[in-house]
């Protein structure tokens, strides 16, 4: 019996691969567990248009945050914090008030779990990366400035 493997199977094979198998060992194991299915040309024809499809859309995604990284490298964003007497900030910077500010003031939603920055404190520049996705990263320009100039 042929079978398509749909997930990777030790022993048998990989995803995406035909394999001959025993009928008993196809049936009640790999297609009954969701592992395979049977080896139809339409089931086959089927397979390889959804992963053309995926192959279509990660491309696209990858365009995307391709674009993306070019804008944010550009960006030099402002965020205006009180300051206390000895020059500091009250608390820290946080991702969320970096993801809220490039939200409000650059229209570029990014999610707060992206960003890596280093304990901001205190005013002055800095840079924090942004995980795009599909192993693109890119930096920010973050310039911390008093709430009252």
């Amino acid at each position: 019996m042929q079978v398509l493997l749909i997930k990777d199977v030790p022993n048998v094979g990989k995803a995406g691969e035909i394999k001959e198998v025993k009928d008993g060992y196809g049936q009640n194991f790999l297609i009954a567990k969701g592992l395979a299915k049977s080896a139809t040309n339409e089931v086959i024809k089927k397979y390889q248009a959804e992963q053309k499809k995926k192959a279509e859309l990660e491309a696209l995604e990858i365009a995307e945050a391709k674009q993306m990284q070019q804008a944010i490298a550009q960006i030099e964003l402002k965020i205006f914090k009180k300051i206390g007497a000895n020059k500091h900030l009250f608390g820290s910077l946080t991702k969320d008030e970096i993801a809220s500010e490039l939200e409000k003031q650059y229209r570029i939603n990014i999610d707060k779990k992206a960003f890596e920055i280093p304990q901001i404190k205190t005013l002055g520049t800095f840079e924090a990366t942004i995980k795009l996705g599909h192993g693109l990263h890119t930096t920010l320009k973050l310039q911390v400035v008093s709430q009252d100039s």
